[in-house]
């Protein structure tokens, strides 16, 4: 197959997440409420659950402040924390702090240079734009498609086949790169060559 796009799901392929448990007791503290590191890591496990079957809601700045202030409130009580989960969002949302997954940036670089368009497709509220930015990730890709932006998330092909849209490329003609079964299923639901994760070693197969 002669390949011209590679896409790349976001979270646990392209980005990790930095503990964010240190930074949560802290924000918690501030606010006069000691919680210990095993109970806040349980309430942002809460947390998670709930966010990843809700990220596509958050389609823009309002939805999305509505869908964050949710998320701060399972955080607050499963923690049972008694606080106003609007004031207290701010300070949740900035102990989230992402990083590349090892090698990834190495690998994107490598596919560009190759030639291939490239894009993230990721099952997250269109926020991930600002993170990827933050990270001087977003100059690396030619587009990005949350889940959120396509209505629905993975594994349903419509996040791909708005990603091969803006790409202008044949599902024939590209290969996406992820760390789950959505991913997986999804692709090739779409028409899709699936490869798993990590990117560095699956960009190293799609170069050969």
């Amino acid at each position: 197959m002669n390949v011209e796009a590679v896409t790349v799901d976001a979270y646990g392929t392209l980005v990790t997440l930095s503990d964010p448990v240190p930074a949560l007791r802290s924000a918690l503290a501030e606010h006069g409420i000691e919680r210990d590191t095993k109970t806040v890591a349980h309430a942002f496990d809460q947390e998670v659950d709930y966010y990843v079957k809700r990220s596509h809601e958050g389609r823009d700045e309002a939805t999305l402040a509505l869908l964050r202030r949710d998320c701060a409130a399972v955080f607050l009580d499963t923690a049972e924390a008694d606080l106003d989960p609007g004031a207290f969002t701010p300070a949740f949302i900035g102990a989230l702090s992402f990083l590349p997954v090892e090698g990834a940036v190495e690998a994107f670089r490598a596919l560009a240079d190759a030639g291939m368009k490239l894009a993230v497709v990721s099952n997250w509220d269109v926020g991930l734009h600002d993170h990827l930015r933050t990270l001087g990730l977003d100059s690396l890709v030619d587009t990005v498609v949350t889940s959120a932006e396509a209505g629905a998330p993975k594994p349903s092909p419509a996040i791909f086949e708005l990603a091969l849209d803006r790409l202008g490329t044949r599902a024939d003609r590209a290969v996406h790169v992820g760390d789950g079964a959505a991913d997986a299923e999804g692709a090739l639901a779409a028409g899709v060559r699936f490869e798993p994760a990590p990117l560095r070693d699956a960009a190293a197969r799609i170069l050969a």
